[in-house]
């Protein structure tokens, strides 16, 4: 007999350990779940940062553009002037 209640309780306890086991990979499975969907939020944020200053570069390298044309006629008719003075 004690030998079946000796098995009884080692039965008990490795299925008491196998539902603590699940259960604990079961919250592993849903923390990982989380951080994942944490990591992709925070990578479409910098993927939508990186887009608006790829913008800003763009629209800077075009005023940039237009001031160094306004600048070159600018000279140009100083030039012109200059030389119809002379």
């Amino acid at each position: 007999m004690p030998k079946q209640n000796n098995q009884a309780g080692m039965n008990q306890a490795n299925q008491a350990q196998n539902t603590a086991t699940e259960f604990a990979s079961e919250t592993n499975v849903s923390e990982v779940r989380r951080q994942n969907q944490q990591s992709a939020a925070q990578s479409a944020s910098q993927q939508t940062a990186g887009q608006a200053t790829e913008f800003a570069s763009e629209t800077n390298a075009a005023e940039v553009r237009r001031q160094n044309q306004q600048s070159a006629a600018q000279s140009t008719a100083r030039q012109s002037g200059g030389q119809a003075t002379e």
